[in-house]
């Protein structure tokens, strides 16, 4: 797993207000019903976030993260992975989720992203995963229009091998130098692949970072936070969005 049950994430730089937030329940295509976290900004940006977690689903980083996310001006939800395999039970440390990860589905995944796109309505919308949610942020890039770009933190490159040739949408990685799950060699690997697809991506290296990073309680890291949310503000920027289109 990446967060402890003690992790919070970091404050985006300007935080304004949020008007609600609370959980969700929502459908997929195919009829299953997962959890989600839904947070609306008092003063909406225009612009929407699909939140993908790590291994953990929706535990309380990640509810906390949705807020950060209203707060900075973006609606949110964050989505969970188990909804067909563990129910709408509560995703505290007492879930088993090594158990049924085996049997999430990329396919699935994608189904419950587009359920939470759906439910977000018009304006654009963006993915941001973490680690294993990374890995399928960015593989989000190859499903087809709805999504205006995939944003990912030390994700897994392996999750994106079988799609790599279909990426489309804009992608932002956001990487830890020291990172144990992912060498720097494979992620030079997967942007060399990058290349010769022609996908528009950008990639930043905290150098020294370890996996997991982005998290209030590494006072070290506190600059790598704060670079990383001004890095997510400027991609989903209107005028950087129209002009990848």
């Amino acid at each position: 797993m990446c967060h402890s049950t003690e992790s919070r994430p970091p404050a985006p730089p300007v935080a304004g207000e949020v008007a609600a937030h609370g959980p969700l329940t929502l459908t997929a295509s195919d009829g299953a019903e997962f959890l989600a976290h839904h947070a609306v900004p008092a003063t909406p940006n225009g612009r929407k976030i699909v939140l993908l977690p790590d291994v953990r689903g929706v535990h309380a980083f990640y509810r906390d993260l949705t807020r950060g996310f209203a707060e900075a001006g973006f609606e949110t939800v964050a989505i969970d992975y188990y909804g067909r395999t563990a129910g709408l039970g509560e995703r505290d440390d007492t879930f088993d989720w090594e158990s049924h990860l085996p049997r999430v589905q990329s396919a699935d995944v994608a189904k419950d992203v587009a359920a939470a796109r759906d439910f977000l309505g018009d304006g654009p919308v963006f993915t941001v995963g973490f680690c294993f949610g990374a890995g399928q942020s960015w593989r989000l890039s190859a499903a087809g229009p709805g999504l205006a770009g995939v944003i990912g933190f030390y994700g897994l490159p392996k999750l994106v091998e079988d799609v790599v040739q279909d990426l489309r949408a804009p992608m932002l990685l956001l990487l830890a130098g020291e990172d144990v799950a992912t060498s720097r060699t494979e992620f030079d690997a997967f942007t060399g692949e990058l290349d010769a697809v022609g996908v528009p991506y950008e990639r930043h290296v905290y150098a020294g970072a370890p996996h997991s990073f982005f998290d209030r309680s590494y006072a070290e890291w506190g600059e790598a936070c704060d670079d990383a949310w001004r890095r997510i503000l400027a991609f989903t920027q209107p005028s950087r969005v129209d002009s990848r289109a």
